[in-house]
């Protein structure tokens, strides 16, 4: 029998009239930590990333998959960070509470911190059609449909979700040009890798 707890999701996002402080999945606003705040810091520029979205992982047990991105759009140029894209990279963050984040960027003990908008509920909705070749929709789970070629963490990651940065996101994210967002999550150590593509 096939695992319905991580089959595709897709992902429709509606803006929030107050504050979403509920363990769910959303993105904007502020994360709902399940741990002691542990906001991620940019590797280069070392101020806080912005933070994006978080996703409630299936199982009984509550857990949240955070997502942070360095500042893709600064007021100053000089501030610009070129290699978001890159899963290592210490500009993009993406980890599980209770877990840990990788070791390649710092965190800070901060609750709250620069967001990429309001709140927004995510209403998920079971996949029920055929996967096409340009079929780069975001979603949970299921599997990715890589822009370029494939570029899936080594290692005990598990593909989480993918992000469509041209028409289905609530907030504009540089991806490049007409990019897709990848997240894999190792599970037992909470640790992930966000990478992303463009044409």
């Amino acid at each position: 029998m096939p695992d319905t707890s991580t089959a595709r999701q897709n992902l429709r996002f509606v803006e929030a009239d107050e504050p979403i402080r509920d363990p769910v999945t959303k993105f904007g606003g502020q994360p709902v930590w399940l741990d002691a705040p542990a906001w991620p810091m940019s590797a280069e520029l070392g101020r806080p990333m912005r933070f994006l979205a978080q996703f409630r992982l299936p199982g009984e047990q509550v857990r949240l998959a955070y997502l942070f991105l360095t500042e893709d759009y600064p007021e100053d140029p000089a501030d610009l960070v070129d290699n978001t894209f890159e899963p290592e990279g210490g500009e993009n963050a993406f980890f599980a509470q209770p877990g840990e984040p990788a070791d390649f960027y710092q965190v800070a003990g901060i609750s709250s911190g620069p967001t990429f908008g309001p709140d927004h509920h995510v209403e998920l909705t079971p996949f029920e059609g055929e996967s096409s070749v340009d079929d780069f929709a975001s979603r949970l789970f299921g599997e990715p449909r890589w822009l370029q070629g494939e570029e899936a963490p080594e290692g005990p990651f598990r593909f989480v979700l993918q992000l469509d940065s041209t028409d289905d996101l609530p907030f504009e994210v540089n991806f490049g040009d007409a990019g897709v967002g990848y997240g894999f999550l190792d599970e037992r150590t909470g640790q992930g890798r966000f990478l992303w593509q463009c044409g």
